[in-house]
């Protein structure tokens, strides 16, 4: 394994974000179905993980964050177009919402593990991170 310590500290922060994602999709006046919820917090926590393990060099940190983060909330975002009409927000807007927020998630993910926690990834200039 190439870093065990940010593996750990990417996917737990991806857990984290999942859990705040959910905390903002119950806000809606419908109770959330729990498949969802799962959806939710495995998404999320997918992000993580692939930040994680990902040994790809996007010259830095942020941009590394924001381009996993947008990739890996793809899947949910399609999701989002089968959800049933709702006056309160447009398949549109869900679709956006959800990987500009996968975006946010896969910075602050990115930001904690590589600043907060010092678990760079292998193989990144130290100018880079930076």
């Amino acid at each position: 394994m190439h870093n065990a310590k940010r593996l750990v500290i990417a996917t737990l922060s991806g857990l984290l974000f999942g859990f705040v994602c959910l905390a903002l999709a119950s806000s809606a006046p419908e109770p959330l179905p729990w498949q969802v919820a799962v959806q939710i917090l495995a998404s999320r926590t997918l992000i993580g993980f692939a930040i994680g393990i990902s040994c790809i060099s996007l010259r830095h940190w942020s941009i590394h964050g924001l381009v996993m983060g947008g990739l890996f909330s793809l899947p949910l975002a399609f999701s989002t177009l089968m959800a049933p009409e709702s006056p309160e927000y447009s398949k549109a807007g869900m679709f956006a919402g959800t990987i500009v927020l996968g975006m946010v998630y896969g910075l602050l993910i990115e930001l904690i593990t590589s600043l907060l926690f010092k678990a760079r990834a292998e193989g990144k200039t130290q100018a880079a991170t930076s």
